[in-house]
């Protein structure tokens, strides 16, 4: 079978792709010369990944070997590629990419309540609010920057609806439903339908423009015209172009690839009210970036380990056996999503970003594992052209408090806004009285190190 290219370059794109030689011709190497030829207009992007109910991190990505053993628990720290590095031993595909990772074992100000709400808007729940509530991440990147394509939202999310109300995305506060996340998952997949039609019927423009009537007529009759025009000028775009569809359809890509990530099973919650532990939504959320998404969320799993039972329904009364289960998948996915990103060139262009609401406690119970810890919180970066292969801050002895350069959530924030190219020192929006407000607590800077 002849050779079709997956795409188009100029005579200039192939003369620098000579320089490989016919050895170096991979799907890596060709996607970098693309964008080394200037053909691909690559945007600045977040990928949030949230990790539903807190994760250990005294056993993840800040061991301590030399603490008692009702604090260090079963696991050994092990070398990673970066000297001087260790995480833990049952995450040996991340230990192979230290270099390409940042870890900030120092993150403070955590909430001691199970609520995502400070995982996607960086603000602490406890402190006033301004009128309307704060946006979420997206939704204020959303309104500072648009789409970076008209048939693709700058907002995605395919987090799954989890039973437990807190574990979900605040919205988009004062920013107004308009600003909410494009919602693409769980029993939220209905927003690919309007009225009732699915995406292959309102191919009949007729059906369409007759829905969007019915659409009209009523937000007059409720007062909503205004945002019910922004939503129909958004869905008359997602819902009559297949660059969505394709980017929510992880099918077309290899199954080599499909395999590095893993797959799940979306409809087994964890724990009940937790999220599915369903890797392919990594996958998901590189292809809806390279769509022209600004950010992406997702929620993945439930590390609120207090016992009860695991994925299958059997009894599981130890936090270390549910950590023998995620951890290996855990593993593979996020090093598959990173080694993607730098595979594809854009590396430096989408950050991600992993972490939970709070740490956990450093003693261990026999009946609740380890419980929720405020005092501090870990925190697993990558891409965004970050000062990679390093860690942020330390906590002391036994993982209970910032010992060295603690960071805040402003911080962490900033550094996504940074990295986005927004200036968090001068971009405002506007609250529902109308006053100015910035998006970072505090009025903190990016991440030093890491910038």
């Amino acid at each position: 079978m002849p050779f079709t290219a997956p795409f188009a370059l100029p005579r200039r794109g192939f003369l620098q792709m000579g320089a490989l030689g016919l050895g170096g011709l991979t799907l890596p190497n060709l996607l970098r010369a693309e964008a080394a030829s200037g053909t691909r207009s690559p945007h600045k992007s977040v990928i949030l990944i949230y990790l539903v109910g807190g994760p250990p991190h005294q056993d993840m990505f800040d061991l301590k070997p030399n603490a008692p053993k009702e604090i260090a628990g079963p696991w050994k720290p092990t070398a990673t590629n970066v000297n001087g590095i260790q995480i833990c031993e049952g995450l040996p595909q991340l230990a192979k990419i230290m270099d390409k990772l940042a870890v900030v074992r120092s993150l403070v100000g955590n909430q001691a309540d199970h609520d995502a709400i400070q995982v996607y808007n960086g603000h602490n729940p406890k402190k006033p609010t301004p009128a309307g509530g704060w946006p979420q991440f997206g939704s204020a990147v959303a309104k500072l920057q648009g789409p970076v394509d008209p048939s693709v939202p700058p907002f995605v999310s395919v987090c799954y609806t989890c039973t437990h109300g807190p574990y979900n995305e605040p919205g988009p506060g004062f920013l107004g439903q308009a600003l909410s996340p494009f919602r693409a998952m769980g029993k939220t997949r209905d927003d690919m339908v309007l009225r009732g039609l699915s995406v292959e019927r309102l191919a009949d423009r007729k059906t369409l423009l007759s829905t969007f009537d019915d659409v009209r007529r009523d937000a007059d009759a409720s007062g909503a015209m205004k945002a019910m025009d922004s939503f129909t000028e958004q869905a008359f775009g997602l819902l009559t172009s297949s660059k969505m569809a394709d980017a929510l359809d992880i099918s077309k890509e290899p199954q080599k690839l499909i395999d590095r990530y893993g797959t799940g099973n979306p409809k087994v919650f964890m724990d009940a009210n937790g999220a599915p532990r369903v890797p392919q939504s990594l996958l998901m959320a590189r292809r809806l970036i390279e769509a022209g998404a600004r950010v992406v969320t997702l929620n993945y799993s439930k590390w609120d380990w207090h016992g009860g039972t695991n994925a299958e329904g059997r009894a599981n009364n130890s936090i270390f056996l549910r950590e023998q289960e995620d951890f290996p998948i855990f593993d593979k996915c996020v090093s598959a999503l990173v080694e993607d990103l730098h595979d594809r060139g854009l590396d430096k262009d989408c950050t991600v970003v992993i972490l939970g609401e709070f740490g956990r406690t450093p003693k261990i119970s026999a009946i609740t594992g380890r419980d929720h810890w405020p005092n501090v919180n870990c925190v697993l970066m990558a891409g965004g052209g970050m000062r990679t292969g390093q860690v942020i801050g330390s906590t002391d002895k036994i993982a209970g408090e910032a010992a060295s350069r603690p960071v805040t959530w402003g911080e962490l924030f900033a550094t996504l806004y940074h990295n986005l190219g927004i200036d968090t020192e001068k971009a405002l929006l506007p609250d529902l009285t109308g006053r100015p407000q910035y998006m970072i607590e505090d009025a903190a800077k990016p991440i030093a190190e890491l910038i």
